[in-house]
């Protein structure tokens, strides 16, 4: 019996993708050529995605291309897939807070691009590339928070999507406007919603193109809180100061408690165990685990 318990069942593919990091979910196989893809997006420079990793273990991943409402450019595209694969090996990281430049979130994706690359086989190839690149966001082992000062338009507000958690100021917007260009939202973005906000809502927001001002976001469950400050400074000062509330410990807890939850929404139950038990493992008996032990602490009080 004791030898039957210890044995490990095979893991499934599933979850055998989800216990790595750098996987993606599309590739050639699937008609996705990356390369290809990424010299197009080169011929659309403009903007940057900033990343700065402060000693609290909280990176704050900045849109940078205020002119254009922080519009995404090709090269910001390329640049934030670069971000995130520095955050998957940021070992000390714990949290992440995504927002824009000059006090304003994200107008989703530079027009000149999307004139440019009209055919059918581009936002395919587009559609891909983005979906790859924020589910391995969403799969990071950090805690995610969207900061939404002024307007979340289109891809921005999918962005927002792909966070743990959003937060807005009292005059920020999110308005997912893809039906008023003719399209779906094509980075995850509607699946995503459905998760936050069910189906039924989800379906008003993206078939009304609903103009989601912080209000009613937090009344549909959107958003967690309204900051008080609008100001670019004092608003991301509270968002540093919510978001530590759920990154204190060590950075291996936080990590994998990041982890056990991201499988239970991609995993049957039995995988999601599974997957549980494996990063048990990886802090039963840790420093964490053990200096915990020693200080006795009650935790009823």
């Amino acid at each position: 019996m004791a030898a039957s318990l210890l044995k490990t069942p095979s893991l499934s593919v599933r979850t055998k993708l989800l216990h790595q990091t750098g996987l993606s979910l599309y590739n050639t196989s699937h008609g996705f050529h990356e390369e290809e893809v990424k010299k197009k997006l080169r011929q659309f420079p403009g903007g940057s995605i900033d990343l700065q990793k402060e000693d609290s273990g909280i990176g704050i991943l900045t849109l940078n291309n205020p002119s254009k409402l922080n519009a995404f450019s090709g090269d910001m595209m390329l640049q934030l897939l670069e971000k995130v694969i520095e955050l998957e090996n940021w070992t000390e990281g714990k949290g992440v807070i995504v927002r824009g430049a000059k006090n304003t979130f994200s107008s989703g994706f530079d027009l000149n691009a999307v004139k440019a690359l009209g055919s059918p086989e581009d936002g395919m190839a587009l559609c891909m590339l983005m979906q790859n690149t924020l589910t391995r966001f969403m799969r990071l082992p950090l805690i995610s928070v969207a900061l939404v000062q002024g307007w979340a338009l289109g891809g921005g507000a999918e962005l927002t999507t792909a966070c743990d958690f959003r937060l807005m100021t009292s005059e920020s917007v999110i308005r997912f406007v893809h039906k008023e260009m003719g399209i779906i939202p094509s980075w995850g973005g509607a699946s995503r919603l459905v998760e936050i906000i069910g189906s039924r809502e989800a379906l008003k927001v993206l078939s009304g193109a609903l103009k989601l001002d912080s209000e009613k976001a937090l009344k549909i469950g959107l958003v967690e809180e309204i900051l008080q400050s609008s100001h670019e400074t004092e608003s991301l000062k509270e968002a540093k100061e919510w978001l530590k509330q759920f990154i204190k410990g060590p950075p291996e807890v936080i990590k994998a408690l990041k982890k056990s939850v991201s499988s239970s929404k991609e995993l049957c139950f039995k995988e999601a165990l599974q997957m549980e038990r494996d990063l048990l493992g990886t802090v039963w008996g840790g420093p964490a685990n053990l200096e915990a032990i020693a200080r006795k602490e009650k935790f009823n009080k």
